[in-house]
């Protein structure tokens, strides 16, 4: 565990993540996508917020739907820093970022 609010936790993807400091941002209630309660959803993407400022330069990332690749029924946010250079490619990307 990263941190805790009394609503919301901060961990570690459990096989490391894509980044060094990719963190999940999780409601403790369970709420299966970004959709079904809109009020859990913000405050989740607040408590991502709040890491993301500490963060610099990241991907705030969440999925509704096998369609947009959400294999998790849970809701979760991942924030996901990032660096020139770093090589990864968002699921829509075909270019690197510096390739732009």
């Amino acid at each position: 565990m990263l941190r805790e609010w009394p609503e919301t936790l901060a961990i570690r993807p459990r096989h490391g993540g894509v980044t060094d400091g990719h963190v999940l941002v999780i409601p403790k209630v369970h709420v299966a996508d970004v959709a079904e309660d809109p009020s859990v959803s913000a405050t989740t993407m607040l408590r991502a917020a709040e890491l993301a400022a500490e963060a610099g330069d990241c991907n705030v990332i969440t999925s509704r739907g096998p369609s947009a690749t959400q294999t998790v029924r849970h809701l979760h946010l991942h924030l996901v820093p990032r660096a020139d250079g770093d090589g990864l490619l968002l699921p829509w990307s075909t270019t690197r970022p510096a390739e732009r």
